[in-house]
C-alpha cells in the first residue's frame, strides 16, 4: 500500500456519507462519548471486584487499582492516536485489519464480540436480575433477567443520539453515587460526623499489615482490578457515530480514563481505610453486605443497603447497554469487510445496525440462560472465554499500535495529532504487564477456566479464517 493510498483512506475516513447505506449516523457529542466510556468500564465490577480484590491483597489493593489505571490510560491513548486518524465502524478491529493484516482483524473483532457477549448475558444482566430480588426476593430470576432485557434491546434499537442521552444519564447516577461515596469516606476519616469519631489511617496497616498476602497476594489482585477497567476502549468504537471524532475522540478518552482512575483508586482507598479489609472482603451478592454500604451507614444515612443496591443495578444496565452497543457495531464493520454474513451490515433509517444487533441479542440470551444455572460446566466455559477474551483484545490493541507507528513512518506519513508519551516503550512495558496478568490467572483459585477454555476459543478463530479469509489474506500482503 503506497503512501498516497494510507492517506487516501485516513481522509475518507474522516467524512461521513450520507449517501452511503452502510455509513453509521455522526450523531454523538463529546460528553455522550465521555459518560459511555464511563457507562461501559464501570459496571458490577468496581461493586463487586473489589471485594475479590481486597481479600487477596488487603489494603495494598488501592496500588493494583493504580497500576491497572495506568495500563488502561496506555491503551485509551493508543487507541485515540489511531482512532482519530481512521474513525470508521469497527475502530480498532478495522485498524488492525488494514496495518496488521486481515487475519487480525477478523480475530480480534470476533474474540471481542463473543467476549462481550458472554459479559452482557453471563455478568451485568444476571448480575441486574439477582440485586432486583433484593427487594422482592420472591420474584424469580428469570423475570427481571427478561424484562431489562428488553429495554436494553429497546434503547439499541432507537436512534443512536438517543442511545447517547440515556446512557449520559445512567452513567451519571454512578458517577453522583461514587462521589458521595468518596466525600463521606474522607470526612469518616479525617473528621468524623456526629455520633462517628473520625477514623484514621490505623486500618492500612494494621490486621497483617499493608501487604498481609505479600507481593503474591498483590499480583492475584491485579487480575480483578484489571477487570474493572475493561471496557474503556469502548470510546473508540464510538468514533464512527461522533460528530467531530478528531476533537472529541481523545478528549473523551482523557477525561473518561483519568476519573475513572480517580473515582476507583479513592474508593477502594476508603474502603479499606474506613473499615478493616478483613472486614471489607467479606462481601455478599445483595445490596446490604456490599462495602460501599458500610460507609453510608456509617454516616447514619437511611436505607443505605437500598440506594446502593439502585445504583448497582444502574451500573449493571449501564454497561450492559454500552456493552451491546459496541457488539452491534463490531459485527456491522465485520460485515462490511465480509467476514460475517452481508445481513448483519445492513442498517435501519434511524442508522441502526438491527441485524447486527439481533444476533448478538440472541448470544446475549444464550449466555444468559447458562449463566442463571451457574452450577454447569457451561459457564464455566462461557465465562473463561470472556476473561481470556478480554485481556488477549488489549493485547492485540497494542500490538496494532505498534505497527500502526511502524508503517506510517515507513511511508512517510504526517504523526497523528494525538501521539502516546514514551511509545513504544510504554506500549510495550504495558503488553508485558498484561500478558503477567493472563498468566496469574491459572493460580487464581476458579479462574483456570480462562486457560482451559479461553485458549482453545482462540485457536477455533484462527482457524477457520485460513480458508474463510484467503481472498482477504492476499489482498493484505500485496499492500
Amino acid at each position: 500500500m503506497t503512501a498516497m493510498e494510507v492517506t487516501g483512506v485516513a481522509q475518507e475516513s474522516l467524512e461521513d456519507s450520507p449517501k452511503d447505506p452502510a455509513a453509521l449516523h455522526r450523531r454523538l457529542t463529546s460528553r455522550q462519548l465521555t459518560m459511555i466510556g464511563i457507562g461501559g468500564a464501570i459496571g458490577t465490577g468496581l461493586f463487586l471486584g473489589s471485594t475479590l480484590a481486597i481479600s487477596h491483597a488487603g489494603p495494598s489493593a488501592v496500588i493494583a487499582y493504580v497500576l491497572c489505571g495506568l495500563i488502561a490510560l496506555v491503551i485509551s491513548w493508543a487507541l485515540a492516536e489511531m482512532v482519530v486518524v481512521h474513525p470508521d465502524a469497527g475502530a480498532f478491529g478495522t485498524i488492525a485489519h488494514s496495518y496488521v493484516g486481515a487475519w487480525a482483524g477478523f480475530v480480534i473483532r470476533w474474540t471481542y464480540w463473543f467476549g462481550q457477549v458472554i459479559a452482557i448475558g453471563g455478568e451485568e444482566v444476571v448480575a441486574a436480575g439477582i440485586y432486583i430480588q433484593f427487594w422482592w426476593p420472591q420474584v424469580p430470576l428469570w423475570i427481571p433477567v427478561v424484562a431489562f432485557s428488553v429495554v436494553i434491546l429497546g434503547v439499541n434499537a432507537s436512534m443512536v443520539s438517543i442511545f447517547g442521552t440515556l446512557e449520559y444519564w445512567f452513567s451519571m447516577i454512578k458517577v453522583t453515587a461514587i462521589a458521595v461515596f468518596v466525600i463521606l469516606g474522607v470526612v469518616l476519616i479525617f473528621f468524623g460526623l456526629p455520633g462517628q469519631p473520625a477514623h484514621g489511617l490505623s486500618n492500612l496497616t494494621s490486621h497483617g499489615g499493608f501487604f498481609p498476602n505479600g507481593v503474591s497476594g498483590l499480583g492475584l489482585a491485579m487480575v480483578f482490578a484489571l477487570f474493572s477497567y475493561i471496557g474503556t476502549e469502548v470510546v473508540s468504537v464510538t468514533a464512527a457515530e461522533s460528530k467531530n471524532p478528531r476533537h472529541d475522540i481523545p478528549k473523551a478518552a482523557r477525561q473518561m480514563v483519568l476519573r475513572m482512575g480517580l473515582f476507583y483508586v479513592l474508593a477502594i482507598l476508603v474502603i479499606v481505610t474506613v473499615a478493616p479489609w478483613t472486614v471489607a472482603a467479606q462481601g455478599g451478592t445483595l445490596g446490604s453486605s456490599l462495602p460501599f454500604v458500610r460507609v453510608f451507614a456509617a454516616a447514619n444515612i437511611p436505607a443505605a443497603a437500598g440506594i446502593m443496591n439502585f445504583v448497582v443495578i444502574t451500573a449493571a444496565l449501564s454497561s450492559a447497554n454500552t456493552n451491546l452497543y459496541v457488539t452491534t457495531r463490531m459485527m456491522h464493520s465485520l460485515a462490511l469487510h465480509r467476514l460475517a454474513p452481508r445481513w448483519t451490515g445492513r442498517l435501519t433509517r434511524r442508522g441502526v445496525p438491527r441485524n447486527a444487533l439481533v444476533l448478538s441479542a440472541l448470544g446475549m440470551a444464550a449466555a444468559t440462560l447458562l449463566s442463571v444455572r451457574q452450577n454447569s460446566q457451561a459457564y464455566l466455559v462461557i465465562f473463561g472465554v470472556a476473561l481470556f477474551a478480554a485481556i488477549v483484545v488489549w493485547i492485540l490493541i497494542l500490538v496494532t499500535h505498534f505497527v500502526f507507528r511502524l508503517r506510517r513512518t515507513k511511508l512517510g506519513l504526517p504523526d497523528s495529532p494525538v501521539r502516546l508519551l514514551g511509545a513504544p516503550v510504554t506500549s510495550g512495558v504495558a503488553a508485558v504487564f498484561l500478558t503477567a496478568v493472563l498468566l496469574s490467572t491459572f493460580f487464581v483459585p476458579g479462574l483456570d477456566p480462562a486457560w482451559k477454555f479461553g485458549i482453545p476459543f482462540f485457536l477455533s478463530c484462527c482457524w477457520p479464517f485460513t480458508r474463510w479469509c484467503a481472498a482477504a489474506l492476499k489482498a493484505t500482503r500485496t499492500c
